[in-house]
């Protein structure tokens, strides 16, 4: 093919992820075409960490390649598309950090302001400034994420400055988080027998439920998988069965205390023959590390709870060693370099020669 003709067709082989979907989602011809190149994220076999713990099929989805570095990204194109159908002209959220990078940038793509209401000194870095930097307005109040909620969604209701709230309680937000089952189906052939899932808001895990659902409805996959859902123990609420006013975790991205979506994680839960336990920050960091260190992984902290509770089990021998077991990892590792930043030792320095370099490693 010469250069002109590969140019005039470039971009028309892959879909955007809507298209690909489009039967599973609610999309009409008036909905806008939104996109930043979302979805389409890698499942990557855990070789190293599967064999230290016995299991032969374990992976990682690895949603920190959407394009803001989180998964948020799925269901915040279907919101904002469906926000510029009503014609909408802002949108508003709380958020622990990876819903407003990505409001914030599906805003700007599509022309609206938006405005981003968030814990004060509870975002990490990376979160904080892809917000700032594509132009959203960022107010930070003294108090945690479940009152910034409470908060945006007052605003939402109100007449007085018309705002789409697009939130995990905006049910557009589910419906594109969802397509992430319909890939791990399609990438596997199948559906997992196990997908192990950090609970924040819980809207995630309630999502992937319902794709896997949807595709099981639609005939396209035999079985369904147990829905596994990790919390942080400083944040806690489903695990403890009642809301946490002060939740506290390394995990900043799931340190929420009356999840938004708490009834429907209760309800993939169950209706999967799953669970939702809580691990610690020590081994949500040891998980992190390994993911790192041993697969070449790097996700932020929050991330890792879903491999630290799948570690937990399988040590606890609560696991069929042949299960193909998929563990989503939520977020970039770049969204939080402060914690990276901690876990590392100081850089090497040494005089410029190979000699100088080699001593210093102890060649």
């Amino acid at each position: 093919m010469n250069p002109a003709a590969a140019a005039s067709t470039a971009g028309r082989n892959r879909s955007r992820l809507i298209e690909r979907y489009r039967a599973f989602l609610p999309i009409t011809d008036a909905t806008p075409a939104l996109s930043l190149g979302e979805g389409f994220t890698p499942l990557v076999r855990l070789d190293r960490i599967g064999a230290a713990l016995g299991l032969a099929n374990l992976y990682a989805k690895v949603e920190g390649q959407n394009p803001t570095g989180s998964f948020k990204d799925r269901g915040m194109v279907v919101a904002v598309s469906k926000a510029l159908e009503a014609g909408a002209r802002a949108l508003i959220c709380a958020s622990t950090g990876n819903t407003s990078a990505s409001a914030a940038a599906y805003g700007a793509a599509a022309g609206l302001e938006v405005v981003v209401v968030l814990p004060r000194g509870q975002i990490a870095a990376g979160k904080l400034l892809q917000a700032q930097v594509t132009g959203a307005r960022v107010v930070a109040i003294e108090g945690n994420f479940d009152q910034a909620l409470r908060v945006v969604r007052e605003l939402a209701e109100s007449a007085s400055h018309p705002i789409t709230l697009v939130n995990s309680v905006n049910p557009f937000r589910l419906e594109g988080q969802k397509t992430a089952a319909f890939e791990l189906c399609d990438d596997l052939g199948r559906a997992p027998d196990v997908l192990a899932i950090p609970v924040g808001n819980a809207g995630n895990i309630s999502a992937y439920w319902a794709g896997f659902g949807a595709y099981h409805a639609a005939g396209l996959v035999e079985g369904l998988p147990r829905m596994f859902g990790f919390q942080a123990a400083g944040a806690a609420p489903i695990v403890l069965d009642r809301r946490v006013e002060d939740p506290e975790t390394i995990a900043t991205a799931i340190r929420i205390g009356d999840p938004a979506s708490w009834k429907k994680a209760v309800s993939a839960r169950d209706e999967s023959g799953g669970l939702i336990e809580a691990v610690t920050d020590d081994q949500i960091l040891a998980a992190w590390r390994a993911l790192a260190r041993q697969e070449g992984l790097f996700c932020e902290p929050s991330s890792a709870a879903s491999l630290a509770g799948v570690q937990r089990l399988a040590v606890e021998n609560r696991l069929e060693r042949d299960a193909t077991i998929v563990c989503v990892l939520t977020g970039s590792g770049l969204k939080d370099p402060k914690t990276a930043e901690a876990s590392v030792g100081g850089l090497l320095v040494a005089d410029p020669t190979a000699g100088a370099v080699a001593a210093t490693l102890g060649w």
